[in-house]
């Protein structure tokens, strides 16, 4: 094989490789963060990305767990969208601040106004507080985007046990353990900037990560590429002529 024929090859596979490792994986609806202490309150966030090409996201319901509820449930309005609660009743009453509960927010739906729906290549953030948070396991919370066309993306399947991610991932809010007592985390809960501020040097960090790690990659695979040709060359180097010895003549 020519040497331009083998560069060539390497050249098309370093390509394929960058492109496999910059392409982003499928965008799901998630919460953030995705841990929360036992018995706490917390301030999580829905974020939502569109997944259309053409249509725009024009309404988002999340379901909370009825094996889970909370009692307490309060949503940050957000310019140009409205938002409705559903309370539904309990199966089993709740106690929080010594008083019995009997019902609970089962649903939260957003629905954008005209101009304000997340178009393609956008995202939205649905801001939640709630608490106090069960004892242990996790919270599912099942979601519907609906988008411009009446299409409905169900985010509804629930984590496997083999450990493998399902097609379309319900947002999952693991409970962790509960803040120890007297401690700063359990005299105080995070504030909204702490977290935005937490999440958005989350984001940076992996964007970073990941753009310095493919960079890295491209930079070593093409430094073996000319390694290579070098190598080529050095070895279809002709050998350096000798000048022949003048015969000697006797005087």
């Amino acid at each position: 094989m020519s040497l331009i024929k083998r560069s060539a090859l390497v050249g098309a596979a370093v390509a394929g490789l960058t492109l496999a490792l910059a392409a982003p994986a499928a965008a799901h609806v998630t919460v953030n963060p995705d841990t929360a202490a036992a018995g706490g309150y917390a301030k999580v966030t829905f974020r939502v990305p569109n997944e259309s090409d053409t249509d725009s996201t024009t309404k988002v319901e999340v379901s909370l767990p009825a094996d889970k509820p909370v009692a307490s449930v309060s949503v940050k309005p957000i310019t140009g969208w409205d938002v409705a609660t559903t309370v539904s009743k309990l199966a089993k009453p709740l106690e929080a601040h010594g008083a019995q509960i009997t019902e609970a927010v089962s649903k939260i739906t957003w629905t954008a106004k005209a101009g304000s729906e997340v178009k393609p290549g956008q995202f939205q953030e649905f801001d939640v507080s709630l608490g106090p948070l069960p004892e242990s396991g996790e919270m599912i919370f099942k979601a519907l985007q609906t988008y411009s066309d009446g299409t409905i993306v169900r985010w509804i399947d629930e984590p496997t046990t083999d450990g493998t991610e399902p097609e379309s991932p319900a947002p999952v809010l693991k409970i962790g353990a509960a803040a120890a007592e007297g401690s700063d985390t359990a005299a105080a809960a995070p504030t909204a900037t702490a977290v935005a501020d937490a999440e958005t040097a989350d984001v940076k960090g992996s964007d970073g990560s990941s753009a310095f790690g493919i960079a890295g990659l491209v930079a070593g695979v093409l430094a073996l590429i000319v390694a290579m040709l070098a190598y080529a060359r050095s070895g279809r180097r002709p050998e350096p002529a000798t000048t022949p010895e003048k015969p000697t003549t006797g005087k």
